[in-house]
C-alpha cells in the first residue's frame, strides 16, 4: 500500500510547555483507533506515522503522533501553514490527511 487518505475536522489547540508551544489538533478517537490496527507495525519512531496534510491550499509532509492520555494521534501545525492559512487556537479546521507508509 502506498497511502491512505481521509478527510477529517478537527479543533486546533495550543500546548504550552517548556520553552516553547506547539499547535496540534487532536483526530478523532474512532479514526485513530482504525488507523493505529490499519497501520500496526509499520510506525516509526515514537508509534509515529509519516503523513502528508493538505489544510486549504497548503500540502506539506509531517508525522502524527500517538497520545496515550486522549487515546488519539496528534497532527502538529507548524507556524508556516498556521501563517500561511490563517489559522489559530481554537480554529476548526477541514483537513485531508494522507498516511504514506
Amino acid at each position: 500500500m502506498d497511502s491512505f487518505e481521509i478527510k477529517m475536522r478537527g479543533k486546533v489547540w495550543l500546548y504550552e510547555g517548556g520553552k516553547s508551544a506547539w499547535h496540534f489538533i487532536l483526530l478523532p478517537k474512532g479514526k485513530s483507533r482504525d488507523m493505529r490496527e490499519f497501520f500496526s507495525g509499520m510506525e516509526r519512531g515514537f508509534g509515529s506515522l509519516p503523513v502528508e496534510v493538505t489544510i486549504r491550499k497548503t500540502t506539506w509532509r509531517t508525522s502524527i503522533f500517538p497520545d496515550s492520555k486522549e487515546g488519539a494521534y496528534l497532527l502538529p501545525l507548524k507556524y508556516e501553514v498556521r501563517n500561511k492559512e490563517s489559522i489559530k487556537a481554537g480554529d476548526m479546521v477541514t483537513f485531508i490527511l494522507k498516511v504514506l507508509v
